[in-house]
């Protein structure tokens, strides 16, 4: 295992470490749901790219938990409902049954529905000025709503009406693009980057963030789900245009490639040291799950 990914390894486990304290085990099914989406595993991409972003300004991990842990928060809140029959109707989430199916699908919405607001109650607690807080909460905001990660939604539920690479771009930069934005921009609001490298590392966030779903879309079709997690070939299934699908495997690994090269071209002029973002952007080409 190189250094890298120790160091994933190592922010993951303080994530993890986070949520769990967040989300005390208890009698209840809403909060044994939660929990169960919550803490079922997970790449931690969001908080790691939070204390990634948080390192450029050598900002201590312990001062980003709380939006680490918010971050996840959002995304799992998102992962709960977009499994759902009415959405894509998964039966596996990260090597489990998916939380509709481990419970029902009214507490599955349910717990979605409680984990966003707890979402941004976290950001309400995180001691930093009123000016940081609004500014986060912002960011996050717009990141979920229609702009983000609803509108890509919606585009998703009707993806076999794309038939060309650029509807296809917009569907995913904002289905998946725009919170991995958001969490590169709360935490350099946070640590106090100034607003041009905020807006430098927003651009190279949207870069691995399209790469990263080009990437599961070719982790779909060439991983079992005994490494995905997930069920192989679902995409297919449901007749969802993805890029495979549009231009092919082998141009899906080529796009997918000069993304994450062109995302760690933008680093560049950043006069940070800004290494380890260059490896992640390496890394989310190189995965198989």
């Amino acid at each position: 295992m190189s250094e890298f990914e120790k160091l994933l390894e190592s922010y993951q486990a303080r994530v993890n470490q986070k949520l769990e304290v967040l989300l005390p085990d208890d009698d209840s099914i809403l909060i044994s749901a939660m929990r169960y989406s919550v803490l079922n595993g997970g790449k931690r991409l969001r908080p790691i790219l939070a204390y990634l972003t948080g390192e450029l300004n050598d900002t201590e991990a312990e001062y980003i938990d709380t939006l680490a842990s918010s971050l996840e928060l959002i995304h799992c809140y998102s992962l709960i409902h977009d499994d759902l029959p009415a959405m894509d109707d998964d039966e596996l989430r990260r090597g489990n049954p998916t939380t509709h199916k481990k419970f029902d699908e009214a507490t599955a919405i349910l717990a979605g529905d409680a984990l966003q607001p707890l979402a941004f109650e976290l950001i309400s607690t995180i001691k930093t000025s009123d000016r940081n807080k609004v500014q986060m909460i912002s960011s996050l905001s717009e990141a979920c709503g229609y702009l983000g990660m609803v509108g890509g939604q919606i585009k998703d539920i009707n993806s076999n009406q794309i038939k060309d690479v650029e509807s296809l771009d917009s569907m995913h930069s904002e289905k998946t693009g725009r919170l991995i934005q958001a969490s590169i921009e709360t935490a350099g609001i946070l640590s106090g980057l100034s607003p041009s490298d905020i807006e430098s590392l927003k651009e190279y966030g949207g870069k691995i963030g399209l790469a990263f779903q080009i990437q599961d879309d070719i982790i779909d079709i060439e991983s079992p789900a005994s490494v995905s997690g997930k069920d192989q070939g679902s995409d297919i299934g449901k007749d969802k245009t993805t890029y495979p699908s549009l231009v092919g495997l082998e141009a899906s690994k080529v796009r997918a490639q000069e993304l994450s090269n062109d995302a760690k071209k933008i680093l560049q002029p950043i006069n940070k040291n800004t290494d380890n973002l260059d490896k992640l952007a390496d890394y989310i080409v190189s995965r198989k799950a």
